[in-house]
């Protein structure tokens, strides 16, 4: 497995690829965003660890950079940042899980492990597109339509609709929803999976036909 760590801290930065290279990880460093923009211009990997907090281009920019050039590569957050509202704003950018700083070492490969695995099987599905009514979601382009028209989703909006289309017909509670779209470590008390209902809700059109339901007590699904 190839990863790339965008991390300026050299002490932290040695640590992580001395313990990496000891599980097996071939890793690539980058100590800054510019560094890692080019790499990833240049190389495919399997993960990225990135560090917010970057001289110059900083993690927010970077992960939006990437998301925006069409790489879906997962990334891994480490940060001494651990306020909620710092894990939904790199989250909602388009980041895949986030850890922060200080964590123990079999955490991180246990995530990373969790995310390489995640992302396999992925590509691993036979159908590419996803369908309920007039809806379509093409998931190698990560592009949804409504009756051939694309609606613009953000990093997790696309994220939340797309699980919710994957498990059509069936109750998704709160909690899987939180620990596949923002992760299993974040804080299962948060509203944020309804907000993020609405703001998906007010992107499609359900004139025609109702797509989002509402389980009372419960969660949300998706039914034809």
């Amino acid at each position: 497995m190839n990863i790339l760590l965008v991390e300026d801290d050299q002490r932290i930065s040695n640590f992580l690829i001395k313990g990496l290279s000891e599980a097996g990880y071939n890793t690539t460093l980058a100590d800054s965003g510019e560094n890692a923009r080019e790499l990833l211009h240049t190389y495919d990997f399997d993960i990225i660890l990135m560090d917010i907090m970057l001289p110059g281009l900083d993690g927010m920019q970077l992960t939006q950079i990437i998301r925006f050039k069409g790489n879906y590569t997962p990334i891994l957050v480490l940060s001494a940042l651990n306020s909620p509202d710092d894990k939904i704003k790199m989250l909602d950018m388009g980041a895949d899980d986030y850890l922060s700083k200080p964590f123990h070492f079999e955490e991180l490969i246990s995530r990373i492990k969790a995310l390489t695995r995640r992302n396999k099987m992925s590509y691993q599905k036979e159908d590419q597109y996803l369908s309920c009514g007039n809806i379509v979601i093409d998931t190698d382009l990560h592009k949804v339509t409504q009756n051939d028209k694309e609606i613009e989703f953000s990093p997790t909006e696309y994220k939340l609709f797309t699980f919710l289309m994957e498990n059509k017909n069936k109750v998704l509670s709160r909690t899987q929803i939180l620990h596949k779209v923002w992760g299993i470590d974040f804080d299962n008390t948060t509203n944020v999976v309804d907000v993020y209902i609405s703001y998906v809700r007010n992107k499609i059109d359900e004139t025609e036909q109702k797509i989002i339901h509402t389980v009372k007590g419960t969660g949300y699904l998706i039914k034809d």
